[in-house]
């Protein structure tokens, strides 16, 4: 597919859904396809004047959306559903274009924005408080549940749309406003996603000016974001040193912070695993979306006895994986963001062979000329867990260790400053429930016989440590987007006071 060809399919879904040239042409922030390295739009970018008096507007909003009755504000992520189910395959071929993953990625991003929003129109009839009992005669003690009011959302390149989803479905039906900076390498979803925003709104009826605002530009933009004292929550997704910035200035205002951040995930192969579902396993949570994601599995404990029957197969499947342009081939592994991205594979490969690691892969592969990264994945065999190994790299990088012991395992496995996903390969009922257990990971999440990425939208998403400790999507993550309120009525004609404190006058 040629640089033009991509523009111009750029521009018709962009005309499709409702984004205008004013929209995309004549602006300061360029934006690239990762898939062959083409300007592809030049989008204008919000000052901070500007950003301040959106952000105001956006507060209006909020004070007008949260006496709207929750099951009203669920009916509107319904009409919300109903416009991205309309516009999943446009949306989903423009993610693909914009930030290179597979159409299948693409379009499953998007549906994961459709299941978000059913949760959350079931959800809005759910914001559930607790009745509690008083310790003082005659009174009624109970926890109730309100609006927090405008919810600031920066989101990652590689989920460009997913993530603002999980946390904009939650906190609209929850009574909030929505800033929106998304990444400033995929403006172009965001746009998107705020045309159809407008559409649902226009058959609503009755959506407040404001409820839905979309900040564009680089960190400054960002700041001003974050330090506005008009945003109580702000959710943030992206990498551990932003994630250090955004909770400390946040919190500097007292202020709340959903930090979703960086994940150095592993996987325990176990001696009763099974290899064939493993291998396969492995090979997904590794390579797919050309390892850019913070589920991606980056370190492979594997035990002894089964070492040697695995780590050739897989080196084998990563001396053969498909690597080309995803728009135009069937090919399972696409291009890295940017020259960034690969000089810090690049740095990384060349960090784990001075400590002493054997490197497959991690070669520069010309798919689409000069502008664009592709890379074959990298499995590297490591003596120990040093340097490198306990850091993320956003790249196809897998670090192979061996462990005789599954306590051994396990101290390696949470042996690291991240604390994401993890996963372990076995069918030793014992050694599984020791994994999920208090003593065996760490992590926000923890999986069995799968790989460390695939999360579902029903359960709480995020980590522990330096991943941020936030949660967004499913369970009860909706609270993050409320304020509580505890309350106590006396309906009697006396004054107990609790702890039998006595006052009387």
């Amino acid at each position: 597919m040629s640089h033009t060809s991509i523009q111009t399919e750029v521009r018709d879904i962009l005309e499709k859904l409702g984004v205008t040239a004013a929209d995309t042409q004549g602006g300061t922030l360029d934006v690239v396809s990762p898939v062959d390295g083409s300007v592809v739009a030049s989008v204008p970018e919000t000052s901070i004047a500007d950003a301040g008096k959106l952000i105001g507007a956006s507060h209006e909003a909020f004070l007008a959306w949260r006496l709207v009755p929750a099951p009203r504000r669920g009916e509107f992520v319904r009409l919300l559903n109903e416009e991205l189910r309309a516009g999943k395959e446009a949306l989903g071929r423009l993610v693909s274009l914009e930030v290179g993953k597979s159409p299948s990625e693409g379009l499953g991003e998007v549906q994961e924005m459709i299941d978000i929003c059913d949760f959350a129109v079931g959800l809005s009839r759910q914001l559930y408080g607790l009745v509690i009992q008083s310790e003082r005669e005659d009174h009624r003690l109970t926890e109730q549940w309100h609006p927090a009011g405008v919810v600031g959302v920066i989101s990652a390149f590689n989920f460009p749309v997913a993530v603002w989803s999980w946390n904009a479905a939650l906190a609209f039906v929850c009574g909030d406003s929505v800033v929106w900076k998304p990444s400033e390498k995929a403006p172009l979803t965001a746009l998107v996603v705020r045309s159809l925003f407008l559409r649902a709104a226009k058959k609503f009826g009755g959506v407040p000016d404001g409820l839905l605002t979309v900040l564009i530009g680089g960190a400054k933009v960002g700041e001003a974001l974050v330090d506005d004292a008009r945003v109580p929550v702000v959710s943030a997704t992206g990498s551990t040193r932003m994630g250090r910035i955004v909770g400390e200035r946040v919190a500097r205002r007292f202020g709340r912070a959903i930090l979703e951040l960086g994940g150095n995930n592993a996987s325990i192969v176990t001696p009763s695993a099974d290899l064939d579902l493993t291998l396969r396993a492995v090979a997904f949570g590794a390579m797919g979306t050309a390892g850019q994601r913070c589920t991606t599995m980056r370190r492979l404990i594997v035990h002894e006895s089964v070492y040697d029957a695995l780590i050739p197969k897989l080196v084998s499947v990563y001396k053969n994986i498909s690597i080309g342009n995803p728009i135009t081939s069937d090919a399972l592994v696409g291009p890295l963001l940017d020259q960034r991205a690969y000089d810090g594979m690049q740095q990384a490969l060349d960090a784990a062979k001075k400590a002493g690691g054997t490197v497959h892969g991690g070669e520069r592969v010309d798919v689409n000329g000069p502008k664009s990264y592709y890379v074959r994945p990298a499995l590297i065999e490591m003596p120990s867990q040093t340097g490198p190994v306990c850091e993320e790299t956003f790249a196809p990088i897998l670090y192979v260790l061996k462990y005789q012991d599954l306590n051994e395992a396990i101290a390696l496995h949470n042996g690291v400053p991240q604390g994401l996903s993890s996963s372990i390969f076995g069918t030793d009922i014992r050694e599984i429930e020791q994994f999920l257990s208090a003593r065996g990971s760490d992590c926000g999440i923890a999986n069995v016989n799968m790989g460390t990425s695939g999360a579902e939208i029903g359960g709480a998403f995020g980590g522990e440590k330096e991943t941020g400790g936030g949660r967004e999507s499913g369970s009860d993550s909706w609270k993050a987007y409320m304020r509580r309120q505890t309350s106590a009525v006396n309906y009697g004609r006396k004054l107990p006071l609790a702890q039998g404190v006595k006052f009387d006058i």
